[in-house]
């Protein structure tokens, strides 16, 4: 009796199993489609996305705005260059007056335009010679395209 009780118990399990087993299969199957289908569904929100995004950037380029704000920009960075080139000189310069023992170098101002990229020294000097020893080495120190005007005044 144990025995006929045990393989009934089993059959029992077995039938239950395989009814599992295929409600399982079909639950992986429709979860499945459901994944297929939400995966399809991503793509094409995506692809919508990108192409307004091309829409967007095609249209921004055309847009007179921005190609005022893109020269905007442009002549920024070209200001902040000439700027930093200009700023460049004029510490070049400076040292130079002060590393030299011949000229007095505390009176002296250097100026720097990096628009007309031109050196301006200015300030009190005490003899011509300084005056004159200032404007050679602010020229040798100059780099190439700049322009030096000495505007030194000599006080005795």
């Amino acid at each position: 009796m144990r025995a006929l009780t045990l393989a009934g118990t089993a059959l029992v399990a077995a039938s239950v199993m395989a009814g599992c087993s295929d409600r399982t299969k079909q639950d992986a199957r429709e979860a499945g489609r459901e994944t297929a289908e939400a995966a399809r569904a991503t793509g094409d929100v995506v692809e919508s996305a990108a192409r307004d995004a091309a829409d967007s950037v095609k249209n921004a380029a055309n847009d007179q705005s921005v190609k005022e704000a893109e020269q905007r920009t442009k002549d920024a960075v070209n200001e902040a260059a000439d700027a930093a080139g200009a700023a460049a000189q004029t510490a070049k310069v400076k040292a130079a007056l002060v590393a030299d023992s011949k000229v007095t170098a505390a009176g002296i101002d250097v100026d720097t335009d990096g628009a007309t990229k031109t050196i301006t020294l200015k300030g009190h000097v005490p003899s011509a010679a300084q005056k004159a020893a200032a404007e050679r080495i602010a020229v040798e120190k100059a780099s190439a395209g700049y322009t030096v005007r000495n505007e030194l005044v000599v006080h005795n």
